[in-house]
């Protein structure tokens, strides 16, 4: 039970986060606003575990195998019995009023199910405010000071409930896209995402190697499942045979170093996923238009391209 006061459980998901979480955790517990912080440990095998079992006040969720960002939140979800659910990298430090920011600008309106943050580098330039769509249906980092789509989920809040009644998390797609797979779902039922002025430090990629050949087999295949899940029909399939046909076209380049995003064996591996995982996506498109209030068209047409 969490105590009162307390409207937020902060989800951290890790994994062989033994140099970079005790920021996280120290940053957490700076917090001007009262807290539950529930850490997601995806088997690390670095003594990230032993790190945590010294730290007080966190509670722990250790994973009998590595389920990625999307599936330590969604592993968190059912232990959740706060409002407001907190997503969090381990790599990121929030400034102290964080959490009181975000809470502020989601408790102002009921029309917002998520609020975003900004990112910081460490040398406090401007990583993201945001996710913004792009005209093919990429999700981007936005960097200006305008409305957002969507929130990064490197630091985050959003309404539980409304999480819940829109599908929950995306376990499936490991990590990348799980925050602008859910930010769609979440305008698609009706609500907004607000940007506020919450501040968090970010290492990026402390886990993960962005441009390596896992990050583009991931964030390629997610992109192309979102769209599948969440677009209208006519763009999600636009963008898959697009896909595809540059995929087939790549050995007749013949590109001297080509980088793994244009390489033809990544591109295949990406295919085969979302072949794979296309019926299971395709219920879930039938499940999310069920409960849109907005339709797909006009979430496209609003966002796509800002």
């Amino acid at each position: 039970m969490t105590s009162e006061g307390v409207r937020t459980t902060v989800v951290v998901i890790t994994w062989r986060g033994r140099e970079h979480i005790d920021a996280c955790l120290d940053a957490l517990a700076a917090q001007t606003r009262p807290h539950r912080t529930l850490v997601v440990d995806n088997a690390s095998d670095d003594g990230t575990a032993d790190l945590l079992a010294a730290r007080t006040g966190v509670e722990v969720l250790r994973l009998p195998r590595n389920l990625g960002y999307a599936g330590g939140l969604a592993a968190a979800l059912p232990r959740v019995d706060t409002p407001f659910t907190a997503w969090l990298n381990d790599d990121a430090a929030p400034s102290p009023d964080w959490l009181e920011v975000v809470e502020g600008n989601l408790s102002a309106t009921t029309r917002a199910a998520a609020a975003s943050s900004v990112l910081l580098t460490p040398d406090g330039g401007v990583q993201s405010t945001g996710v913004r769509l792009t005209s093919d249906g990429h999700g981007a980092d936005a960097t200006g000071r305008g409305p957002v789509f969507g929130f990064c989920g490197g630091a985050a809040l959003l309404r539980t409930d409304v999480l819940r009644d829109a599908g929950g998390v995306p376990a499936e797609f490991f990590c990348y896209y799980e925050d602008t797979d859910t930010a769609w779902r979440l305008r698609l039922a009706g609500f907004d995402v607000v940007r506020t002025e919450a501040t968090a430090a970010h290492l990026h990629g402390a886990s993960t190697r962005p441009g390596s050949v896992l990050f583009h087999r991931w964030n390629e295949g997610n992109r192309l499942l979102t769209l599948l899940r969440c677009a209208p029909a006519g763009v999600a399939l636009r963008e898959l045979a697009r896909f595809a046909a540059i995929t087939a076209l790549l050995p007749w380049r013949r590109l001297p170093h080509p980088p793994p995003n244009l390489r033809a064996g990544v591109r295949l591996r990406v295919l085969m996923k979302v072949s794979f995982l296309l019926p299971s996506a395709l219920r879930a498109r039938w499940r999310i238009g069920k409960r849109a209030k907005v339709s797909r068209r006009e979430v496209w047409k609003t966002w796509a391209g800002r």
